[in-house]
């Protein structure tokens, strides 16, 4: 009886230390790959995305956001005014801070997101004044759709080529730009693209920028 007693004491510590490891080497798992994000985004930075109020496109943000997120990016929402940008098809985003508020070397690059809404944009002066900005220290500077013309209004785009919804040719030539017609452009790193159907491959091609810093 004894020796039976010892015999079910023995399986039941070795259930016990089985379970006890496995529960251990879940959590250390879990650790090492929240360090490892941690330590991917850190080495990699964060980028600024840029959406009107109401009416940005959400396949512009939703889009190239998953892309940057995917490859390590930390991205942080901007907009005017609100705690919540609503996109053209219902999409909502919670913004983290206002437009007037951000300080362009806490990123490495910003990106305006299209759709009607930015046309708000066109003429404002914070807008205009990031975009600047961050040309000028050499940040990567984004836009898709309707938005290059915000950096075209802010004479990023003189002499470079760029592409935007076809609305915006005139306004692009009018103030400089070379306009390609093409879904993405990158002039240096300058990355355009022209309108929903070419949001993912605009994500693609500003991480491709974002390699070519040496941060991969």
């Amino acid at each position: 009886m004894k020796k039976l007693l010892l015999v079910v004491v023995l399986i039941g510590f070795s259930l016990f230390s089985a379970l006890f490891l496995i529960k251990n080497k879940k959590e250390t798992q879990n650790f090492l790959k929240g360090g490892e994000k941690k330590m991917r985004t850190e080495k990699f930075g964060k980028i600024l995305m840029v959406l009107a109020p109401k009416n940005f496109r959400d396949e512009e943000y939703q889009k190239p956001r998953k892309v940057l997120e995917a490859m390590g990016l930390m991205v942080t929402v901007a907009s005017k005014g609100t705690n919540e940008a609503i996109g053209m098809l219902g999409a909502k985003a919670k913004v983290d801070l206002d437009l007037s508020q951000v300080k362009i070397d806490d990123y490495l690059g910003v990106v305006f997101v299209g759709g009607n809404g930015a046309a708000s944009y066109f003429n404002d002066k914070d807008a205009l004044s990031l975009a600047r900005e961050a040309f000028e220290k050499g940040k990567i500077v984004g836009a898709i759709c309707i938005a290059p013309s915000i950096l075209a209004n802010a004479g990023v785009l003189s002499g470079k080529k760029a592409t935007a919804f076809y609305s915006e040719e005139k306004n692009l030539t009018e103030k400089g730009a070379i306009y390609t017609g093409e879904p993405v452009t990158i002039n240096g790193k300058i990355v355009t693209a022209n309108g929903p159907s070419a949001a993912e491959e605009f994500g693609r091609k500003l991480g491709e920028v974002v390699k070519s810093l040496g941060r991969d």
